[in-house]
């Protein structure tokens, strides 16, 4: 009697597959509902499939008029480009910054860096809430470029606290450690110095990290609400968060209009997880980090 030795592993590859869609289903269902939902312009119709599986059926009057009374009733043209210039002016800086510290500490030894390893790890734990009090007390006494008093109500109070990362610094670290040195020791041979050896080869070997780092950076900037509602006063300098709080406190209450602003602030988040999906998978896989 022949053994069916792969019935026991095809068995577990299946119930893997399983477990997966059930926990994509899982994580689909909230974005089906707010896409849906922004598509139906009878509000009597959205409130009474709230509680039903209607509430995830394209029917009734579907169109786009909730996106167009979104933009009729705020300014989220503006509050999307201050998210955008904000999020990215923080994501492209931060992987600049983190990427140098980082390498420093992957390649260099010098004395104390066995400390400032341990306090990178150290800050990875701490909650930002816990500094947000401390923090602001801090930029509302920092002078800026033409004598201005405090940072408070800008575009740099809302960048610059958030370019260096104590997770994006341990992530390039990680990445930078198992790089092998054969091709900067040659270069260093032929008399490339270490930043030409840091711009010219270790940030084009870096795309899996770099693309993790600027993945969760650029989710963590783009849905930030507390720091903005703690260092913005008025709509210039609002992002798409405190916007839609705004929005979302304006009386009378239309929720499919609710509906149809979180999908525009969602919409960009997704296509840039799209686009750097590969390289963000590939960096998980290499680094050993399993969610």
């Amino acid at each position: 009697m022949k053994l069916n030795v792969n019935s026991k592993p095809g068995a577990g590859r299946w119930t893997h597959y399983g477990m997966l869609t059930m926990l994509a289903i899982f994580f689909f269902i909230p974005l089906l509902f707010m896409f849906v939902s922004a598509l139906k312009t009878d509000e009597t119709q959205l409130l009474s499939d709230m509680s039903g599986i209607l509430a995830f059926v394209p029917y009734g009057k579907i169109s786009l008029d909730n996106f167009r009374d979104v933009l009729a009733r705020t300014d989220y043209l503006h509050a999307f480009i201050n998210t955008l210039m904000i999020v990215s002016s923080t994501v492209v800086m931060g992987v600049l910054v983190n990427s140098m510290l980082a390498y420093a500490l992957a390649r260099f030894r010098f004395f104390g860096r066995e400390f400032l390893l341990a306090l990178v790890v150290a800050l990875i734990i701490i909650p930002f809430e816990a500094i947000a009090v401390p923090l602001l007390l801090l930029v509302n006494n920092l002078p800026w470029f033409g004598g201005a008093d405090g940072w408070l109500d800008s575009y740099q109070v809302q960048i610059i606290p958030f370019i260096a990362h104590a997770f994006s610094i341990y992530l390039f670290y990680q990445f930078f450690i198992a790089l092998p040195k054969d091709l900067e020791e040659a270069a260093l041979m032929d008399g490339a110095g270490r930043f030409r050896i840091y711009w010219s080869i270790v940030l084009p070997l870096s795309k899996p990290v770099i693309a993790t780092v600027a993945i969760l950076q650029f989710l963590a900037r783009w849905g930030d609400l507390l720091w903005p509602v703690m260092v913005v006063r008025g709509d210039k300098f609002a992002t798409l968060p405190l916007a839609m709080q705004t929005f979302f406190g304006q009386f009378p209450r239309h929720w499919g209009d609710v509906m149809a602003f979180a999908v525009m602030a969602t919409l960009p988040t997704l296509l840039v997880f799209i686009v750097f999906q590969r390289w963000f998978v590939q960096s998980t896989i290499s680094s050993g980090i399993k969610g």
